[in-house]
């Protein structure tokens, strides 16, 4: 197993280095075949789609940014720990229109039940399900 770093699934997706992109792809089709093993973690994760929706990169949408990173994550070959969190993160950071960072603990919040949160953040107000909480 090897590990799969921001920078080739950011190649792929943006196609900003035609030969690069190519290998990239490539490599991903490897993966598809089960010729090839990957894993990845969350920072990696983090990672692109910062770069892929910053506004002085590619800012891509939300869901669009979203759609092209699903496929990746969801290859079998690609092993990401606790990755249906990171898919329903994608979800929420899609549709609920806050960072992807603050989707992920939203994730995790609903994976253990948990309705509320103390924190500043009013993003989290566009969650109906959580209830904010000041200290």
């Amino acid at each position: 197993m090897k590990f799969l770093d921001a920078n080739v699934i950011l190649r792929y997706l943006t196609c900003d280095d035609p030969k690069k992109a190519e290998k990239c792809y490539e490599l991903f089709q490897k993966v598809k075949r089960g010729e090839i093993k990957l894993i990845t973690c969350e920072a990696v994760i983090a990672e692109v789609i910062y770069v892929l929706s910053s506004p002085s990169l590619y800012n891509l949408p939300r869901d669009k940014t979203s759609s092209l990173l699903l496929p990746i994550i969801n290859l079998k070959g690609i092993k990401l720990p606790q990755k249906r969190l990171y898919i329903k993160a994608l979800d929420i950071y899609s549709s609920k229109n806050i960072d992807f960072e603050d989707a992920l603990i939203v994730a995790y919040m609903e994976r253990r039940k948990i309705k509320e949160i103390y924190s500043y953040d009013r993003d989290f107000d566009k969650v109906e399900e959580l209830k904010r909480l000041e200290p």
